[in-house]
């Protein structure tokens, strides 16, 4: 058991390495869904195993969330790996959206991403 709590552990510590590498972005990527255009770090979440969670934000930019020009996601993961993604158009505003899901492998306890006029982007890159 000891060693698979380090290996999460490793997992952790080397995911949040990797996400601390983006400061802005060279490139923007068009989401298969066309609803979003995605910065150096969001891609790198889709293409490493996250994908679900830019999918997840994607799917809530129909007309009324593509008219917040700001909004903050957050995705919040308990010890029991189930996890809830809330959206607010700003900190220590209401939550607008919220989804809960029953299991989730993601390695970190929390992220936060936000979308900028119809751009995904990891808060390092703002």
């Amino acid at each position: 058991m000891v060693g698979k709590i380090g290996e999460a552990e490793n997992q952790k510590q080397k995911f949040e390495a990797d996400l601390d590498q983006f400061t802005g972005t060279e490139h923007y990527y068009r989401h298969w869904a066309g609803k979003l255009k995605l910065t150096d770090g969001t891609h790198f979440l889709e293409m490493h195993g996250a994908g679900w969670l830019v999918d997840a934000v994607a799917s809530y930019q129909g007309e009324d969330q593509a008219a917040v020009p700001f909004q903050l996601w957050k995705l919040e993961v308990s010890p029991d790996k189930k996890a809830a993604l809330t959206m607010r158009e700003d900190s220590g505003q209401p939550v607008l959206i919220e989804q809960k899901l029953r299991y989730t492998d993601f390695p970190l306890d929390e992220l936060a991403l936000y979308v900028i006029d119809g751009v995904l982007l990891l808060p390092s890159e703002y």
